[in-house]
């Protein structure tokens, strides 16, 4: 189908953006063996990223939820959020903190990256993205999958390393430094992050609708 069939997503037209902001499985119950340690390093992420959201959404950059679907595969995302913030989840603080806001946008996704069988590459197309902020967990796993598909696509990689968490530190700086070297993706720490300018200076290259 021609990407000029319609200009808007079925009469509710999305904000156009040249960046996105991305926030990867981070409403997450950590129910799982490896739960305790990953914690560790994500709850102060979780500040950090909750900081680099709000500058975001000053700067009037969207804010996308790439989640897991935690094996069940149901599409219901508010219910994921709703079960992240009952007392018993491990991940309560983090969803309380970055609890999503009436005009984020979401996707579900099956896998680690939040492009294999999901409407992201749709969205992205839409709202006119080339550049994406990836931020969240794991670092050496859901968001280096992201990543490398991101970069496929030919979107510029804003990957802050203060808001990207894996198990360990050493497995956090290997991912990091992949993105970094591989990926040609830009991991300066979130606070020197200039958003505005992000927004207005864009790289050359294809553009969205063209991206294959």
């Amino acid at each position: 189908m021609s990407q000029g069939r319609n200009d808007d997503l079925h009469g509710n037209a999305p904000d156009k953006c040249a960046v996105a902001l991305l926030l990867i499985d981070v409403i997450n119950d950590f129910d799982f063996p490896e739960a305790p340690q990953l914690l560790e390093h994500a709850l102060p992420m979780a500040r950090r990223i909750a900081a680099l959201k709000r500058r975001a959404t000053a700067a009037g950059i969207p804010t996308i939820y790439a989640n897991d679907n935690f094996g069940r595969w149901r599409s219901d995302f508010r219910a994921q959020v709703m079960h992240c913030l009952e007392t018993k989840s491990r991940g309560r603080p983090i969803a309380e903190l970055l609890r999503p806001g009436d005009d984020d946008y979401f996707v579900l996704k099956p896998k680690h990256s939040g492009f294999f069988s999901t409407t992201l590459d749709i969205l992205l197309r839409y709202l006119q993205v080339r550049t994406v902020i990836l931020t969240g967990l794991a670092g050496n796993n859901c968001v280096l999958f992201t990543a490398h598909d991101a970069y496929l696509r030919d979107l510029a990689l804003v990957v802050p390393e203060d808001c990207v968490a894996s198990n360990t530190v050493q497995d956090n700086r290997a991912a990091l430094q992949q993105i970094r070297t591989v990926l040609k993706g830009d991991t300066r720490p979130s606070t020197e992050l200039d958003l505005a300018a992000l927004r207005e200076h864009q790289p050359c290259g294809a553009s969205p609708a063209s991206r294959s």
